[in-house]
């Protein structure tokens, strides 16, 4: 695991990019290795492996990386801004990022089974 990683799992959810706009739309539907539960990769190590496209977030891939969440703490630290409060870096425990509501935990579902044409109908418009 990146070691700036708070374990929230937006980063998981799959995009949309319209290709008029370029505009990148988040949706309800997590990556098939996300486990729900802990919001952490399920197979980290392997990831790429079982899911090539997975991109590896740290600090050089921060600036090209679009669809980041403003909380993530790699672009929180690539701004000069500091860790929020729940981060399991200052505050010293896991549960927190889960506790605060950040994590995509119990408001997302597995893109298994899910065809990809139907994507769409999972779009939201923040998190």
């Amino acid at each position: 695991m990146e070691s700036l990683c708070d374990g929230c799992g937006r980063c998981c959810l799959n995009k949309l990019e319209d290709d008029d706009t370029g505009e990148i739309h988040l949706t309800r539907l997590a990556c098939r290795m996300l486990d729900l539960g802990s919001c952490r990769c399920s197979d980290y190590e392997n990831r790429k492996e079982k899911v090539p496209e997975c991109v590896k977030i740290d600090a050089a891939a921060v600036r090209s990386v679009r669809w980041l969440p403003p909380t993530c703490a790699y672009r929180l630290i690539a701004d000069g801004k500091p860790l929020a409060w729940w981060h399991p870096l200052v505050s010293g425990t896991p549960q927190s990022v889960h506790d605060a509501g950040i994590s995509v935990r119990g408001t997302v579902r597995s893109e298994k089974g899910i065809k990809i044409d139907d994507y769409w109908k999972y779009i939201i418009d923040d998190f």
